[in-house]
């Protein structure tokens, strides 16, 4: 296991000095964990909606292979990855919601199965502003909310990652959720659950 990892954070490092050939190496890798990570956004949408991991998780890596970032380990590249997946998703809604309004002039082609439920757009939009808010006021406990609730990483994954203790993480998300419930309950959306 220690080898994976260890052959990832080479990978990431070949791939950040432009070798093209370590970002095809690599998505094998790392494919599984992108795939809990979507798989964990998925669980918070509707039984029926017609978004597909796969999508996200492509999305996603074309994302973070033109990013131009020193890689560090195989968990900043999950960080990362958890954050530009919520980006996709957050882009998306707000797309969405602008061509409901009409006030998009310029159409942007996103794959079909790359769809959020229409009830969960607000919610998304929502969350991702309060959290926008919450990073203002502690960045420490946006970060942690971003990486348990939309990146699905454990509480000692969070803590290995950003260099706390589990004890802090748990704290921070404690804290996090509460701000976020009292945020929320002012524009009548649910906060984030466990």
């Amino acid at each position: 296991m220690e080898s994976g990892r260890s052959d990832v954070t080479q990978l990431l490092k070949a791939m950040a000095n432009g070798d093209e050939k370590a970002a095809e190496s690599l998505l094998p890798l790392v494919y599984a964990e992108l795939h809990r990570l979507a798989k964990s956004y998925m669980r918070r949408e509707r039984p029926d909606h017609t978004l597909q991991a796969t999508a996200l998780i492509n999305e996603a890596y074309l994302r973070l292979a033109r990013e131009d970032t020193d890689w560090n380990s195989r968990e900043h590249f999950i960080g990362v990855a958890a954050n530009v997946m919520r980006r996709v998703l957050v882009d998306y809604a707000r797309q969405h919601k602008a061509g409901q309004r009409g006030g998009g002039l310029k159409r942007v082609e996103m794959e079909d199965d790359l769809a959020i439920s229409a009830a969960k757009l607000d919610e998304v939009t929502e969350l991702d502003e309060a959290l926008k808010l919450l990073e203002k006021e502690n960045p420490r406990q946006a970060k942690v909310v971003e990486l348990r609730y939309f990146g699905g990483l454990s509480v000692e994954q969070i803590a290995s990652f950003m260099g706390i203790s589990p004890r802090s993480v748990k704290r921070d998300w404690s804290l996090a959720r509460i701000w976020l419930y009292r945020q929320l309950k002012q524009d009548g959306t649910a906060p984030p659950e466990e």
